[in-house]
């Protein structure tokens, strides 16, 4: 479930900035973050935190709820 979650969020990421004509540095500088991580981000490499998740939304003038949208919320069993 986790390697999922990481994966998709990635590629929302990577679909976000792609749309946007946006260059894995410049979302890096937008948000405050490092390219490095940005591309880690993208290839699911990196579970990432709720400030940091703030930062990439903003970076690609979404909100959180904007940026997480698509996922849909599973019930606990």
């Amino acid at each position: 479930m986790a390697l999922e979650l990481r994966v998709a969020i990635g590629r929302r990421v990577r679909e976000l900035r792609t749309q946007r004509s946006v260059s894995q540095e410049e979302l890096a500088a937008r948000a405050g973050l490092h390219r490095n991580y940005v591309g880690s981000v993208e290839r699911g490499e990196r579970d990432i935190g709720i400030t940091a998740a703030a930062k990439l939304a903003a970076g690609l003038g979404l909100s959180l709820a904007e940026f997480f949208a698509p996922f849909r919320q599973k019930r606990a069993p």
